[in-house]
């Protein structure tokens, strides 16, 4: 999963980075409302965290509108210190799709998040599965039938894109792109999505169950449903 933090108070955003991370989730961060614009109709995010209160001429009502008026469709959750009703009714008015009163729990943040990540899927479940492979977004684990499996931080974000996008081809851009939010010089010129893939391959065999991973030459990766 990707998710963009829009949050001029950067000790906060820097935490929430953070947390999303720790959490195997791919974190972008912007300041200010020209930039989220720009980056939210640049990038495929799954979810759009939005703060109310932004410098600029641009505060999060304008952004989740424009956004909205040029038909992206990521869901927007808005974090704001503003408690009135009327404000949380011009929110929503203006195009997002939950609210969270400042301050908060970062575990209610996490589970909203996901929560409008599963919006999309046929069935809103924490769990994705693939065969035998079952992966719970919420607890964080990965079982082949009644084998779990531990998988790093980076190995997990990688299967859940292939498991949050069964039938499609992914290609390493795609791929890299979720599963790696802050790319480094090392990371872009690497083979980092080859070996991850491989990894998970060695790992789901080992575990008992069949290799998901189609590799569809010249165009990138797929696990079908």
């Amino acid at each position: 999963m990707r998710v963009l933090v829009v949050e001029d108070d950067l000790r906060l955003a820097s935490a929430l980075q953070r947390g999303f991370e720790d959490a195997g989730i791919a974190a972008s961060h912007v300041a200010d409302g020209t930039l989220a614009v720009a980056a939210a109709t640049g990038t495929a995010f799954e979810v759009i965290v939005l703060d109310v209160m932004l410098p600029g001429h641009l505060d999060g009502f304008a952004v989740a509108k424009r956004l909205r008026e040029e038909g992206m469709a990521s869901p927007i959750l808005m974090l704001t210190g503003r408690d009135a009703v009327a404000d949380r009714v011009k929110g929503l008015e203006a195009g997002a799709d939950d609210y969270l009163l400042k301050p908060f729990a970062f575990e209610e943040l996490l589970a909203r998040v996901r929560a409008l990540a599963r919006r999309h899927l046929p069935q809103r479940t924490a769990v994705l599965e693939a065969g035998e492979i079952r992966l719970d977004t919420a607890r964080r684990t990965v079982s082949v039938g009644a084998q779990p499996i531990r998988l790093t931080a980076r190995e997990f974000a990688v299967l859940e894109y292939f498991l949050l996008n069964p039938g499609r081809v992914l290609s390493r851009e795609q791929i890299l792109e979720h599963a790696w939010p802050d790319r480094s010089a090392e990371l872009v010129e690497s083979n980092a999505v080859e070996v991850y893939v491989a990894r998970l391959r060695r790992k789901l065999l080992a575990a008992g169950g069949a290799d998901p991973v189609v590799t569809v030459r010249g165009a990138g990766y797929r696990v079908d449903a």
